[in-house]
């Protein structure tokens, strides 16, 4: 690849970076509807946790932005860091797909909190 076609490659990617980083981030105390999922992901359990018969619940606080793609992803309670679960929570909340929040009649990025739970059958 050109060294030119990889420095803009570059720049659209800080670019779009910037532009996500830089969207306002609401609350639903800021008078915004709930973003309401089109497509969830369950997450998976790891062979660790099934041995280990960890079940539970991951709190996550994610960021549905204003396309419906989940930005940010914050672990706000921990299940298991030794075998995997709350990376899987995480890669999973990463795919969910939202109907935005709006503000205003204007689709906007909002901050809501999820929860991934993982039962042994």
């Amino acid at each position: 690849m050109s060294r030119q076609l990889l420095t803009a490659f570059a720049l659209v990617l800080a670019t779009t970076v910037a532009s996500v980083a830089a969207q306002e981030i609401f609350t639903t105390k800021d008078g915004v509807s709930l973003p309401v999922p089109v497509r969830s992901v369950k997450p998976g359990y790891t062979a660790a946790a099934m041995d280990a018969h960890i079940e539970g619940t991951v709190g996550l606080d994610i960021v549905v932005l204003a396309d419906g793609r989940v930005g940010d992803v914050m672990i706000t309670q921990s299940l298991d860091k030794e075998y995997g679960l709350d990376t899987q929570a995480v890669e999973a909340a990463r795919q969910w797909l939202f109907k935005p929040g709006m503000k205003d009649g204007q689709p906007v990025a909002v901050r809501v909190a999820l929860e991934m739970t993982f039962t042994l059958k």
